[in-house]
């Protein structure tokens, strides 16, 4: 079974590249493109994301939820996880969570950092 995915550009078939030019010579047509592997999430290029959303993206908006209120960032949830990329074996640990209001640190280990659910944040 293929792993192949289709771009979800609603335009992707009609722009003009060699790679999307298939079929037998004499009857080629652009087809949208096929990736193992799409760089935009599920387009092969920014220009069939962004024909997607210009297209979509007021009816995703909707359907997803639309914000009805401002939100404020508040001590209680500005905690983000953070990585020191100059760390050197033998100071403090590398992985921490960073308060971006207060500037406040906190050490993580390696796991919680790596970790999607864990978080200190708040409802707020």
């Amino acid at each position: 079974m293929s792993n192949l995915k289709f771009c979800q550009g609603p335009d992707c078939h009609t722009y003009y590249t060699q790679d999307r030019l298939k079929g037998p010579t004499g009857n080629k047509t652009n087809q949208t493109r096929r990736r193992s592997r799409l760089i935009y999430g599920e387009f092969c290029d920014t220009r069939c994301y962004n024909a997607w959303f210009n297209k979509y993206g007021t009816m995703a908006v909707d359907h997803f939820g639309r914000l009805k209120e401002v939100k404020h960032l508040t001590e209680q949830n500005a905690w983000i996880k953070d990585y020191d990329w100059n760390w050197r074996e033998g100071t403090n640990s590398n992985w921490r969570f960073v308060n971006k209001v207060t500037k406040e640190q906190r050490p993580l280990t390696e796991q919680q950092y790596n970790d999607s659910n864990y978080t200190l944040n708040e409802r707020g």
